[in-house]
């Protein structure tokens, strides 16, 4: 099924077409290596994963590229405030984002550069567009990109002139000839890194080294652009006007950004002490929770992070592969298959579903429906023939090569759910299932009272029971 996706640029859905046959050429905004990463960096690396695992799915010769910003202000202010190299903050956080990637299960992109080795390619682009009268040299021997000189200015963003000097992101300074020129050459401080150039010691800005970068390793014209909403602007404009003043040509076919997330209804920030990092949330809550939890909404849409929304990811995680060990434990059977009609549908819906504009929210959605058909089916009739079990798994391995989830073997992945954050209770796990015996007794002698008792009493502990055909299961609560 051909791939429709959103174009920020045009604001609608469009036919996705690459500009050279089957090549996609696609680039997306790292990271600023200065601190851990957290949870808005979270989804947009999740969502480009999942993009880049989708086209490569598809067929598509994808080359992914995905850089780091290792010189910036944040990371030489961090620098100074610990005594210490800014060479030695960016490559200690490099190494904490690799860490984190792996966690969380983030493939490396094809290609991840480093700003600081591409510094020639920086320096000829701004060459080019001060000889095309696009940028000048202030006073202090900074380098502006001259606004005024590029008519297209706003297009992506869709804002006037006004409207980007009243509410922008745009910094005032007393070098530059406009409030909204911006700077493509910094003229380095007492103590800052610098290198030499045409205009002084100093270093790049910040939008020249995405514009370098993705043109030295992809050409002049990306099939994919993407970051942060919060990116569009100034960010994303002015990577625009650099590289249409210095090319003459469309930067960018496609332009894909995804949402914000909040924390429960209010902006993340270290000072409202909300600021979540990868790290952290990957000690207490499962990757593939995480994943399934940024993944259940559209790339477009905000998400609002809250404890329940992580426990009813968990939940919807632990039935999924509940169900999978249904199927994978029953009893084989000669005989007509029943499950390889859902799965056969289900593989054909999520293929839909990503195909309109990477809807993993939708195939998700599906995805619990599937769940809820196949131990629909297993109730009426536990026994599973080989064919279902052969089309059952090739749809959780169209799942997890896609979303990069259900990718562990069920009983284990149950097993670490049920003990992960038992020593919080208080409880042993014996002493769990002494209870659960105990309830099932009193079920049986018809003393509900006592066993409405003892599920309140592991309700009340983080035990949370679940009454199955099989028998109780239970599972630790976020």
């Amino acid at each position: 099924m051909a791939i429709s996706l959103y174009n920020t640029r045009t604001k609608k859905k469009e036919p996705f077409s690459p500009r050279e046959g089957n090549k996609v050429r696609m680039y997306v905004c790292g990271v600023t290596v200065y601190d851990m990463c957290h949870i808005g960096h979270a989804r947009s690396l999740v969502v480009f994963d999942v993009i880049s695992r989708f086209l490569r799915r598809k067929g598509f010769d994808l080359t992914y590229v995905r850089n780091f910003t290792d010189v910036d202000d944040k990371i030489i202010a961090r620098a100074n405030q610990l005594g210490t190299d800014y060479r030695e903050i960016s490559e200690k956080y490099i190494k904490e984002f690799n860490t984190d990637m792996k966690t969380l299960k983030v493939k490396p992109a094809d290609i991840e550069p480093r700003a600081t080795e591409h510094i020639e390619q920086i320096i000829e682009m701004i060459r080019k567009l001060e000889e095309k009268g696009l940028a000048y040299k202030a006073p202090d021997g900074s380098v502006y990109f001259d606004v005024s000189k590029f008519r297209d200015y706003g297009k992506l963003s869709g804002r006037d002139t006004e409207e980007m000097i009243a509410g922008a992101r745009v910094d005032i300074e007393e070098n530059k000839d406009d409030p909204l020129d911006f700077a493509l050459w910094k003229k380095s401080k007492e103590g800052e890194p610098w290198w030499e150039s045409p205009w002084s010691r100093g270093r790049p800005g910040w939008h020249i080294e995405c514009s370098a970068m993705s043109t030295h390793l992809l050409g002049p014209t990306l099939d994919i652009h993407g970051g942060g909403r919060d990116l569009v602007f100034p960010h994303h404009e002015n990577e625009t006007a650099q590289s249409e003043g210095t090319y003459g040509m469309e930067f960018v076919k496609y332009w894909v950004h995804n949402g914000f997330v909040t924390i429960s209804g209010e902006k993340m920030s270290k000072s409202l002490g909300n600021f979540l990092t990868i790290r952290e949330l990957t000690k207490e809550v499962h990757p593939e929770t995480l994943r399934l939890l940024l993944l259940s909404h559209h790339y477009r849409s905000p998400i609002d992070f809250s404890r329940d929304a992580v426990q009813a990811a968990n939940q919807g995680l632990v039935r999924f592969y509940e169900m999978l060990d249904r199927v994978w434990s029953a009893s084989p059977a000669a005989g007509e298959p029943r499950l390889k009609p859902l799965a056969d549908a289900f593989a054909k819906d999520f293929d839909e579903a990503l195909s309109d504009d990477f809807n993993t929210a939708r195939a998700i959605a599906r995805l619990h429906e599937l769940t809820t058909e196949v131990n629909r089916t297993l109730d009426s009739n536990p026994v599973v023939a080989d064919e279902d079990r052969t089309a059952l798994k090739a749809a959780v391995e169209l799942v997890a090569e896609v979303l990069g989830i259900l990718e562990e073997e069920p009983k284990r992945f149950l097993e670490r759910i049920k003990r992960s954050g038992i020593d919080e209770t208080g409880l042993s796990e014996q002493e769990i299932e002494d209870l659960i015996a105990q309830r099932n007794e009193a079920r049986k002698a018809k003393d509900f009272k006592r066993a409405d008792e003892i599920r309140d009493t592991l309700k009340s502990k983080g035990i949370q029971l679940k009454d199955t055909p099989g028998g109780t299961l239970w599972e630790k609560t976020a």
